[in-house]
């Protein structure tokens, strides 16, 4: 479990979707030649310091609100073994109240919304990147064909995956623990690259970041290991 929060805490937006989305902000700016998006202002650097940490606190703070939620109401009632969002729906109602359902029904809904674009996405930019296929949400679908793609068949196998009866809660939590084991490795090579002063065209990443990265990679390696061993 602990190798599953960790890998919902660093998941792959953070690899893949949001570095891609800085540079089609970039683009978006005027700056659609590789050499004008070189480099960054101190002015750039502290809003993006500003927008991961507000981001990174209020994501942890919502985790930690959902896990002593459940833990007064389904986990105190004995209900521990929820196989669907609709189980837990139906299990909060008599526990808290009439529009308990209602409102994680809400919150179910919203987070698809927010989950379905932003994950079909990382994966058409990884693969992307990988492939070095044309890439972007500010491309025509004739230009990236490949990348919009990606997003589509995604997409559809999650549709398809709730006619098949799959199980979505544990689809998600195995998904979680997958993401937790590869994410040290990823994390690794980034520490490299923020080290590497030609990559980051001689603005490399400050020492306490590296730091507070190398032991959060560190505890995600050690996670990892522990699950298998324990």
């Amino acid at each position: 479990m602990l190798v599953a929060i960790l890998g919902t805490t660093i998941s792959p937006y953070l690899f893949f979707w949001q570095p891609s989305q800085e540079v089609e902000e970039d683009k978006a700016k005027g700056r659609r030649m590789l050499y004008r998006r070189f480099g960054a202002t101190p002015v750039e650097i502290i809003t993006r310091k500003i927008d991961v940490d507000v981001g990174t606190f209020f994501s942890n703070l919502v985790l930690f609100f959902i896990i002593l939620t459940t833990a007064l109401t389904l986990h105190q009632h004995g209900i521990t073994q929820v196989e669907t969002s609709t189980d837990a729906a139906q299990a909060l109602s008599p526990l808290a109240g009439k529009f308990a359902g209602t409102l994680f029904t809400l919150g179910i809904v919203g987070v698809g919304l927010l989950a379905i674009p932003t994950l079909t996405g990382s994966a058409a930019y990884a693969l992307a990147e990988t492939f070095a296929w044309r890439e972007g949400l500010d491309q025509r679908f004739r230009g990236a064909r490949p990348f919009y793609l990606v997003i589509i068949v995604s997409t559809l196998i999650g549709i398809a995956m709730d006619f098949l009866h799959v199980n979505p809660v544990r689809a998600l939590y195995w998904t979680a623990v997958i993401n937790g084991l590869l994410a040290p490795f990823l994390l690794l090579g980034i520490i490299f690259v923020a080290l590497d002063r030609k990559l980051m065209k001689q603005q490399p990443s400050s020492i306490p970041s590296v730091i507070i990265v190398s032991v959060a990679t560190l505890l995600m390696f050690g996670a990892a290991i522990g699950m298998f061993i324990f």
